[in-house]
C-alpha cells in the first residue's frame, strides 16, 4: 500500500513539474522547433546573408519574412525576395530575431503555438518519466546497492523509454502545430490528426520514435549526472553523506534546498543536452509534414551532406536558453510537490493512528511538524 502511495506521489509530482516548466518556457519551444526544423535553413540564410535572394512559392511583404517559412520555401517564383533583414551575428540576437518576428507576422499566439497538446502531453510524460524512475530505482535498490550510478543508469533508460513509447503521438501533433506559420485558417488539433491518420495510419503517430529511443541517452546523462550533483550539493546537510531521501519526503527542506534541486537539474540537463543533441534535430525532421526524412540515421546523414555537420547543433542555443530554466522549474517542483505530499500523506497517517490510540490528535500535529 505504501508503495502504491509513493507511485502517486511521484506521478502527481512529475505531471505538475513537467507543466510549471512547459507554460514558462513554451516561447523558446516554438522558437527552438522552428530552428531544428529543415526551413529554419531559410533563418539562418536570411539571417546571416542581408543581400541573399531567396526564392519563395509566394510574395510577401518584408514584414512577412520570419524566422521559418513553408515547407516548399525551394519552388522558384518569377522574381527573388531580397533578404534585407540583417541582425548582426551572435546566436542570441538570432533567437530575438526569431522571437520578433514571431510577434510581428502571428502574434503572440504564435509563441504558444502547440501549448495545447505540449501541457495535455507532458503532465502524463513527466508522469510516467518520474513514475517510472521511481519505481525503477525503488526496485533495483533492493537488489543492487542502493542509489549507485548503475541504478540511476538503469532506472532512466526505463523511464525515459516508458514515456517515449506512451507520449509519441501527443509530440507529433505538437510538433505539426509549432511548425504552422499560417496566420489565418490555423491547423487545428483536429485537422493535424486527421491529416496524420490519413497519411500514416497508427503508424503515423509514431514518426519520430525512433529518435526518441536514440534520445533516451539525453535522459540517462542527465538523471545520473543529476542525482550525483544534488548528492554532493547537499551532503553537508545530511552527516551520512547521502542527499536527503526526498524519495519519501523523510528529511525537513529549506528555501536554500529548491535552489540546490534547481542548480543540479540546470547543470545535469545543460551537460546531457550538448553531448546528445543531434537526436533532436534528428527527431523534428522525422516528425515533419511531407519530408524526406525517412529514418533516424538516414536524417542524420542527410543532414550532413545538405547542410555540414553545424545542422546536427541548429537550434542548440535557443535549446540550452530553454531547457536550463525549464529543467531547474520542473526538478524544483518535482521535489518540492513530492516533499509535500509525502509530508501530507505522513500527518494524514499520524492523525488515523491518533484516532485509534490516546494522543491527541492536536499533539500528534505538532509531533510531525
Amino acid at each position: 500500500m505504501e508503495a502504491k502511495k509513493g507511485n502517486v506521489i511521484h506521478i502527481v509530482a512529475g505531471g505538475a513539474g513537467g507543466t510549471a516548466g512547459a507554460v514558462v518556457t513554451c516561447p523558446l519551444e516554438v522558437v527552438k522547433t522552428r530552428l531544428q526544423s529543415s526551413a529554419g535553413t531559410t533563418l539562418n540564410h536570411l539571417y546571416l546573408n542581408p543581400t541573399a535572394q531567396i526564392r519563395l512559392p509566394f510574395q510577401p511583404s518584408v514584414a512577412q519574412i520570419h524566422c521559418c517559412t513553408s515547407y516548399n520555401s525551394n519552388i522558384p517564383v518569377d522574381r527573388p525576395i531580397p533578404a534585407v533583414l540583417h541582425h548582426g551575428g551572435s546566436k542570441t540576437a538570432g533567437i530575438i530575431f526569431c522571437l520578433r518576428h514571431i510577434l510581428q507576422t502571428e502574434g503572440v499566439r504564435g509563441l504558444f503555438k502547440g501549448l495545447g497538446p505540449n501541457l495535455v502531453g507532458v503532465a502524463p510524460s513527466r508522469a510516467i518519466y518520474f513514475g517510472a524512475y521511481a519505481k525503477s530505482k525503488r526496485t533495483l535498490n533492493e537488489v543492487l546497492t542502493p542509489d549507485t550510478p548503475i541504478v540511476h543508469l538503469c532506472s532512466a533508460i526505463v523511464a525515459g523509454v516508458s514515456a517515449a513509447t506512451c507520449t509519441n503521438p501527443l509530440w507529433l501533433i505538437k510538433t505539426r502545430l509549432q511548425l504552422d506559420q499560417k496566420i489565418e485558417d490555423r491547423l487545428t488539433y483536429r485537422e493535424c490528426v486527421r491529416r496524420i491518420a490519413k497519411q500514416g495510419g497508427i503508424r503515423g503517430f509514431y514518426k519520430g520514435l525512433s529518435a526518441s529511443y536514440y534520445g533516451v541517452s539525453e535522459t540517462v546523462i542527465h538523471l545520473v549526472i543529476y542525482e550525483a550533483v544534488k548528492a554532493h550539493l547537499t551532503q553537508k546537510d545530511n552527516g551520512n553523506g547521502r542527499a536527503p531521501d526526498m524519495q519519501n519526503g523523510k528529511n525537513e527542506m529549506q528555501t536554500i534546498d529548491f535552489f540546490k534541486f534547481m542548480l543540479a537539474g540546470a547543470i545535469s540537463k545543460s551537460f546531457a543536452t550538448c553531448v546528445a543533441y543531434p537526436h533532436e534535430v534528428a527527431r523534428t525532421r522525422l516528425r515533419e509534414e511531407g519530408n524526406k526524412y525517412k529514418s533516424f540515421f538516414q536524417t542524420l546523414n542527410l543532414v550532413v551532406q545538405e547542410e555540414g555537420a553545424r545542422g546536427l547543433y541548429r537550434g542548440l542555443v535557443t535549446q540550452l536558453v530553454r531547457q536550463i530554466p525549464n529543467t531547474a522549474i520542473v526538478m524544483a517542483t518535482y521535489e518540492l510537490v513530492v516533499h509535500m505530499l509525502s509530508k501530507c500523506m505522513e500527518d494524514s497517517a499520524a492523525r488515523k493512528d491518533a484516532l485509534h490510540s490516546d494522543i491527541p490528535v492536536c499533539d500528534v500535529a505538532r509531533t510531525t511538524d
